[in-house]
């Protein structure tokens, strides 16, 4: 019998998880697997650790792990795939905007067809407010054409991997982590099965817009190089259009006189090439920031309690 992992980030998720476990529980009776439950505690600040301590006693295939801080949920996201001993592992969110019955034909395409992924992917966006749909269709798009590793729209962190995909993606190590990204760059085959967007069951959401426009900008700095080749091509363009005006002042110089006016447009110049630059100068500090942090190696998360804890206190 195969052994299914199902890892779950949490973070200020009291009233999410007991509705969480309840419906997980109802669909993995219908798996012909053995379930293993890994619920991360990112740091919350809630009884989101008294609820998965109480889970765990309650049931021996919950096993968890709880940071020492906030780490954020791509750290939560590794610890859970480091810890998960199955023979296939799941990654979901505890808010059951992903839905749990997907796992049963997740299962099937594993086991009866030649795949070692099966991912879900939204096929609407219901729920979101304008600006983050115009946001996340946009960002599509331009990380689509920018990129080499294919980021497929809509693509949720909710996916049943086989164990050689789970050892893959663990043995990259790096600090600032991009997982839609990581899951496309180790390859391997994969299904996808779309579905209607769902609200989350309990509590509000933790991402706000500046928080998915940084977690954005992570995904472009981590999967491409061409904000750099922009940034010099800009250079290029703006060294080639000032030669060009100087040649044209020199000529209309010599032709109609010396042209003192004109000192506005110039502040206007000075203005916008000013800006080019700064622009440019904060791409490269991305970059750079990015390279700064990855050869400090410090660790990605660091855990305070797992429940193994709860057995030494027996």
């Amino acid at each position: 019998m195969k052994k299914v992992s199902i890892v779950v980030p949490c973070y200020n998720e009291e009233e999410s998880l007991p509705i969480f476990y309840d419906e997980v529980e109802k669909i993995t009776k219908k798996l012909d697997a053995e379930i293993e439950y890994v619920f991360i505690n990112d740091g919350s600040k809630d009884n989101t650790l008294k609820i998965i301590r109480f889970l765990a006693k309650k049931d021996k295939r919950v096993r968890y792990v709880s940071f020492s801080r906030n780490f954020g949920k791509e750290a939560a996201m590794l610890a859970g795939l480091e810890y998960a001993t199955g023979d296939y592992v799941t990654t979901m969110d505890a808010d059951l905007q992903d839905p749990p019955e997907l796992l049963l034909e997740m299962f099937d395409a594993l086991e009866n067809e030649d795949y070692d992924i099966c991912a879900a992917k939204s096929k609407s966006r219901n729920g979101y407010s304008f600006l983050r749909k115009s946001f996340t269709k946009w960002f599509y798009k331009i990380i689509a054409k920018i990129s080499k590793t294919e980021m497929v729209d809509g693509a949720r962190d909710f996916r049943l991997m086989k164990r050689i995909v789970v050892d893959a993606i663990i043995s990259m190590k790096e600090y600032n982590r991009y997982s839609k990204g990581l899951f496309s760059f180790v390859g391997f085959d994969t299904k996808w099965i779309e579905f209607e967007n769902k609200e989350r069951v309990a509590g509000t959401t933790k991402w706000n817009f500046w928080k998915l426009f940084s977690y954005a900008i992570e995904g472009i700095v981590a999967f491409s190089t061409t904000p750099l080749i922009i940034a010099a091509g800009v250079g290029i363009i703006l060294c080639v259009v000032s030669f060009l005006m100087i040649l044209f002042i020199i000529a209309r110089t010599l032709i109609f006189g010396d042209p003192v006016s004109g000192w506005p447009s110039l502040v206007c110049i000075i203005f916008f090439l000013s800006g080019i630059q700064l622009f440019a100068t904060g791409i490269i500090g991305e970059y750079l920031a990015k390279t700064y942090l990855e050869t400090k190696k410090r660790p990605i998360y660091i855990v305070k309690e797992t429940e193994k804890n709860i057995k030494k206190e027996k």
